[in-house]
């Protein structure tokens, strides 16, 4: 009988600092072909001759915490869909850094939901994001595990990929692969962690060839999620192989290697304050400048509605008399958006924007100035630029990452000619990197803080590198 193999998983990074509540809206949930269809490597040899069953899956950007009716029906598909017929295996296409409100370690609940179905025989394998966390639960419901290796995200299809030939070609030798979990007390964010320079670089540069030794199917580097208040929160290797002492040798190394370069890993570009930021975008001549408004950044689970930068620019002279050309990208708030996307382009506006959701200081922030632009962008929903001197301040009705050109020129916006770029990001995506001939990433306040001391962590496992030093780890 050809391999039966089930797919699905709920896929969504979720800070617990973030007020935002992420729903059903937040999500888009494919089925059916339409689950299958993402998936190209299944028209590949190894896998024709498989049957691929497509359950459920539903993905989001970051944000806050999951509403639990949204986990909750989800996971029942995914359990009806697994009760149905027999089953070899899964691939469960998650995150790992998901956060159910009200509960603790959701990715573990979700394996021990597809374990109390399929049986202790049917292998399961997970392909997750290396921001991901793994947590004994996790670990001990999965048989194979493999995440990313790059980090801006690169080869998220490749690990997938990875993911299921890896438990095809178990399946096939009729094998449960032998596996080591290390976890390695370090939480740091992503903005210190790229793999584009040391010591990220050469510790996910050591897997290629450690993976290839005799006994050594897959081995994988978790950096871990830092803005959610976990336990399981924490930097985490583990190995799998066909010899037990192969992949527990190449999980220690690796685990050593992470440890021993903990006091290596830096931010990715300088960092200031929001103010020292814009003073040295605009006494620098490289253009455009990007300024990374990183607290409240989208990508990794931000509201993306905090006005603090925002209010920084515009307290500025230059950007206000229209001397410095500047944008700010953006705010979600789809009732700013109500109030004057119908007008002509070229109205006057009044409009109080953002602070809704985050209602941090300043909240919502007075935009008096002509309407730029309106665009239905694939991301965003409804957006629209509100020129005020020379800043051009883009609002969604949907939270989004500007981190794709196109999506600037869809507002009339060239980066090439703007002086300075603020954006809710953190570590520039591959198309800003690229276009930015300057960057500094602010040290904003928000869901998000790059400043994790500010952060208000209550159920961490200590002592953790680095908001406790000294300390040695056990088993490493």
């Amino acid at each position: 009988m050809p391999l039966r193999i089930a797919i699905g998983g709920i896929h969504i990074e979720s800070s617990t600092f973030s007020p935002h509540r992420s729903g059903t809206g937040d999500f888009e949930v494919t089925r059916g072909q339409a689950l299958l269809d993402r998936y190209a490597w299944r028209d590949q040899p190894w896998a024709r001759d498989v049957e691929w069953v497509p359950l459920v899956h539903a993905r989001a950007l970051p944000g806050g915490a999951v509403e639990p009716e949204a986990y909750d029906a989800w996971k029942a598909e995914i359990v009806e869909g697994l009760a149905a017929g027999r089953f070899d295996g899964m691939l469960l296409d998650i995150h790992g850094a998901m956060s159910v409100a009200g509960r603790r370690d959701a990715e573990g609940d979700l394996v021990t939901a597809v374990r109390g179905v399929l049986g202790p025989e049917p292998l399961v394998s997970a392909a997750m994001d290396l921001h991901g966390n793994v947590s004994h639960t996790l670990f001990a419901g999965c048989d194979l595990l493999t995440c990313y290796r790059t980090a801006p995200h690169v080869d998220v299809w490749e690990t997938r990929e990875r993911a299921a030939r890896n438990l095809v070609e178990a399946l096939r030798r009729g094998e449960r692969p032998h596996k080591t979990l290390v976890h390695v007390p370090i939480l740091l964010p992503g903005e210190m962690t790229s793999t584009r320079v040391e010591p990220a670089a050469g510790l996910y540069g050591r897997i290629p060839e450690i993976e290839a030794r005799p006994g050594v199917i897959d081995a994988a580097v978790w950096i871990g999620f830092a803005w959610a208040d976990e336990p399981r929160c924490s930097g985490a290797v583990v190995a799998t192989g066909t010899d037990p002492d192969a992949a527990e040798q190449a999980a220690r190394e690796l685990a050593r290697a992470f440890w021993e370069a903990r006091e290596e890993f830096a931010f990715v570009a300088p960092t200031g304050s929001m103010d020292e930021c814009l003073e040295a975008a605009i006494k620098d001549g490289a253009r455009p400048y990007f300024i990374s408004d990183s607290g409240d950044n989208p990508g990794a689970g931000g509201a993306d509605d905090v006005t603090y930068a925002l209010e920084r620019m515009l307290a500025r002279p230059e950007i206000r008399d229209g001397s410095v050309r500047a944008v700010f990208a953006s705010l979600f708030d789809p009732q700013a958006v109500a109030e004057i996307a119908h007008l002509p382009v070229g109205s006057p506006v009044s409009v109080r924007a953002g602070g809704r959701v985050d209602t941090r200081d300043p909240g919502p922030v007075p935009l008096e100035g002509t309407l730029e632009a309106v665009a239905d962008d694939p991301d965003g929903g409804r957006v629209a630029s509100v020129r005020v001197g020379g800043l051009s301040v883009f609002l969604t009705s949907r939270r989004m990452q500007y981190r794709l050109l196109e999506s600037y020129r869809r507002l009339g916006v060239d980066v090439a000619g703007v002086d300075v770029v603020t954006v809710k990001i953190g570590y520039l995506e591959p198309e800003l990197f690229e276009a930015a001939a300057g960057w500094m990433l602010a040290l904003t306040p928000g869901g998000v803080d790059q400043d994790l001391p500010r952060l208000p962590y209550a159920n961490l496992t200590r002592p953790i590198f680095p908001l406790d030093r000294d300390f040695t780890p056990e088993g490493i």
